[in-house]
């Protein structure tokens, strides 16, 4: 592929300090988020029934992150012009000009080809597929159509919930229900969260050509989409506890955060109809939505603990 003129680094990107190299490129697979995710995968892995060897828990991690950063990498590298215009983005790798976009595109590349066939090889080759999967609807799908419908939030909420299937399917080697749920609350929880983000951050979307619902159809709208998606997570979630992976501590922890967190993100029904007044809710249901995955692996694992003592006190 021919690079074009902006390709082309800065003399000072090219240039760039070895010593600082590698902090780039850790920057570009956004450590922040991919932890979150990880988070995700590793419950899964954890919470999947079967055997499990530490070569493959640790093979099906670190391809996962591999899979997460190369996804991440080359968004980053896609999406370097129009980073320039977005506060939050602009002081990455790319648009402050600290690296060559030739070596983010090849470091993204790298993490790819490696990661996927990592995954099929030591772990199965279904995780391997869903990782394959991920990074491509990711970065060919999901960052071209950002420029050209808000709709593609929920296309890239795909691949965005994954890497807790993959967690499942790297102990199981198949789909199972239980995988399936924790797959579809990743799912559900980005929306309220991303429409959080796209709310205090309209205007800057706005200025780096990016479609998002609150400048497409309105605040209002957006509110509304938010509230539904927060009200589909509370029976989504619960559907852990029919399937039988999850006991009364579980349902009556997140069914108490569930609605706690629809009912701050319906408060925009009510909120101050001014900017300030968007702006303090989308942050509320931000913040909201950060300590809530934590909170529902946090109840799965002492739910699996509590469930293990009382069968082993039946039992002895």
């Amino acid at each position: 592929m021919a690079l074009a003129p902006r390709d082309i680094a800065a003399p000072d990107a090219v240039r760039a300090p070895r010593s600082g190299l590698v902090r780039e490129l850790w920057a570009l697979t956004k450590p922040r988020v991919t932890v979150l995710v990880l988070l995700t995968a590793a419950g899964a892995l954890y919470f999947a029934p079967g055997e499990l060897p530490w070569a493959t828990a640790v093979a099906a991690m670190l391809g996962t992150t591999l899979v997460v950063g190369a996804a991440n990498a080359l968004n980053c590298w896609l999406e370097r012009d129009s980073d320039r215009h977005m506060t939050r983005t602009r002081t990455r790798p790319l648009p402050a000009g600290r690296l060559a976009p030739r070596i983010a595109l090849g470091f993204g590349l790298l993490l790819g080809a490696i990661s996927v066939p990592l995954l099929a090889l030591l772990v199965n080759p279904l995780t391997g597929l869903l990782g394959a999967f991920a990074l491509v609807s990711y970065v060919w799908i999901y960052t071209p159509l950002k420029r050209h419908s808000w709709l593609a939030l929920l296309v890239g909420a795909v691949p965005g919930a994954m890497p807790p299937l993959m967690g499942w399917t790297a102990r199981t080697g198949s789909l199972d229900a239980p995988g399936l749920v924790l797959f579809a609350v990743l799912f559900v929880w980005q929306l309220p969260h991303f429409l959080a983000i796209a709310t205090f951050r309209k205007d800057e979307y706005t200025r780096a050509g990016i479609q998002v619902l609150p400048a497409v159809r309105g605040i209002f709208v957006t509110r509304l989409h938010a509230i539904t998606w927060a009200a589909a997570l509370v029976p989504v979630s619960l559907l852990l506890v029919p399937l039988g992976e999850a006991g009364l501590p579980y349902l009556l922890v997140m069914g108490v955060a569930g609605l706690g967190f629809l009912g701050l993100t319906a408060r925009g029904l009510f909120a101050e109809p001014s900017a300030e007044g968007d702006v303090r809710w989308a942050r509320t249901v931000f913040f909201a939505s950060l300590a809530y995955l934590p909170l529902l692996y946090g109840a799965l694992f002492v739910d699996g603990l509590m469930r293990a003592a009382s069968a082993s006190g039946a039992a002895g």
